[in-house]
């Protein structure tokens, strides 16, 4: 993918207009630090046990977010597609290491630029601060939406719920394994369901 950062940036830009409209000031500070990063498959962004500082935004590839159980299972808890903010945000937050970890599914291209930096931004002007507490509240629903679809529905109403949902990226692009993993099955419960289905 031929993108340039100023192309790269740009897309960010009106991506986050859903959350606020940031003047050219408040959006030159971020813009300077930020970098365009190829990665290939398999590629680690998010390491679990490491603290995590660089947030992404995803302009070509996927990537999957799991947690590694104490018995060496990986759980797949979430998938980034193009134009997704990727980060370990709760490591972010605790400055702790992080609990999950972040690999990209297939070759990706991602802008990145330093928590860090975003965190002074907050401090420094208004609409960063208020983009921080939108973030916040859009983590904190979709966080509840994954957790009442486990504790409310059986396996075959969830898969049946993801094939009617927006997240169709999710059965057209991912394999079928983190896919059941994602459900909260093995894949073996997967197939069946999908005969059913």
């Amino acid at each position: 993918m031929n993108i340039t950062l100023e192309a790269a940036s740009n897309a960010l830009r009106a991506y986050l207009k859903a959350f606020v409209t940031f003047s050219d000031e408040e959006w030159g500070e971020l813009a300077k630090e930020m970098t365009l990063r190829p990665m290939p498959k398999k590629y680690v962004f998010v390491r679990f046990g490491e603290v995590s500082n660089t947030v992404g935004f995803v302009l070509a590839g996927s990537l999957r977010q799991y947690y590694i159980t104490p018995e060496g299972d990986e759980l797949t808890t979430y998938f980034f597609f193009e134009g997704a903010l990727v980060g370990g945000y709760m490591s972010f937050i605790g400055k702790k290491p992080s609990l999950v970890c972040i690999e990209t599914m297939e070759s990706v291209e991602i802008l990145t630029f330093p928590y860090s930096t975003l965190e002074a931004l907050y401090d420094r002007y208004h609409g960063w601060e208020r983009f921080g507490r939108k973030l916040a509240e859009y983590l904190g629903l979709g966080l509840e939406e994954r957790l009442l679809e486990h504790l409310m529905y059986s396996p075959e109403e969830r898969y049946e719920r993801l094939v009617k949902s927006h997240r169709t990226k999710i059965l057209e692009r991912v394999p079928q394994q983190y896919i059941a993993s994602y459900l909260g099955i093995t894949p073996v419960s997967l197939s069946r369901i999908r005969a059913r289905v």
